[in-house]
């Protein structure tokens, strides 16, 4: 299926509602539409020991989030390495999803000090989004956990205007249990769930078979303090898109009970 216009799309839930799942499966149905995932970058660059690794690593264990500048700086420059940006500071710090363009380390440096200077530099100054990304459906994305609050999303509307905000919500009671029963095969990012999405061999990955791990983040204490962080910048946010006519709500107890819902109004609005 081809869109007909460009499609900038963030989803908007609570950890472990299922926002991986409902990329994957868009990604799967429009393969015009990409996806950046903030969280899948800043673990990639975790393990990988890059310095922003190794600077975050400690935030996310305990649950916390980190700091909006480094995320914004990320994005920004994620999207510029894509060529839908134009304008702006020079990027001294690139990340990317693909292993293949990031090289070991997953994080490109033009001098000694780039990674200090990328904390210092605000890319966003002058940056804006190209006049190709503007309209052409090859240039759409989807900002998988960004942005996360109000303030980013403000800053966010004047280098790339988002029309499709997607706020998906689930009990606290089923993600508590789905959280307890997930599992990662960490070089591949995929994920595995024992009560509806379980791997072939118990414990290991299904391509590879690989041992399956547990995030260190996947404990009930850890989601907890990342569920309320979420609460309160979450209610912000989704004012900010519903104010601009963009937001649009989902519910269900399961992600098979959601996609179809996602898919029909992705379908209605972009096809």
């Amino acid at each position: 299926m081809r869109l007909r216009r460009a499609a900038r799309v963030i989803l908007v839930g609570a950890p472990g509602v299922g926002k991986g799942t409902q990329s994957e499966r868009l990604l799967t149905r429009f393969p015009q539409l990409s996806a950046i995932s903030s969280g899948d970058l800043l673990r990639h660059n975790v393990k990988s020991r890059t310095p922003l690794g190794i600077k975050v690593e400690k935030t996310m264990k305990t649950g916390g989030l980190v700091s909006d500048d480094l995320i914004l700086r990320l994005i920004t420059n994620e999207l510029g390495r894509r060529g839908w940006l134009f304008g702006g500071r020079p990027n001294v710090m690139t990340l990317s999803s693909s292993s293949a363009s990031m090289g070991d380390a997953g994080l490109m440096e033009t001098g000694p000090d780039a990674f200090g200077s990328a904390l210092d530099v605000d890319p966003l100054a002058g940056a804006s989004l190209s006049a190709q990304a503007t309209e052409d459906p090859a240039a759409s994305f989807l900002l998988d956990g960004f942005p996360r609050t109000a303030s980013q999303a403000k800053r966010l509307d004047d280098i790339v205007p988002i029309n499709w905000a997607v706020s998906i919500r689930t009990p606290l009671d089923i993600i508590m249990q789905r959280i307890s029963s997930r599992w990662v095969h960490e070089p591949s990012g995929r994920v595995y769930n024992t009560t509806f999405h379980a791997p072939k061999v118990p414990g290991f990955d299904d391509i590879t078979g690989e041992p399956l791990v547990q995030r260190a983040d996947d404990t009930a204490e850890v989601y907890r303090a990342r569920f309320q962080k979420f609460q309160e910048t979450s209610e912000p946010l989704l004012e900010h898109y519903a104010k601009k006519g963009v937001l649009w709500e989902v519910q269900g107890l399961s992600s098979d009970e959601i996609s179809p819902k996602l898919h029909q109004e992705f379908e209605r609005r972009f096809l």
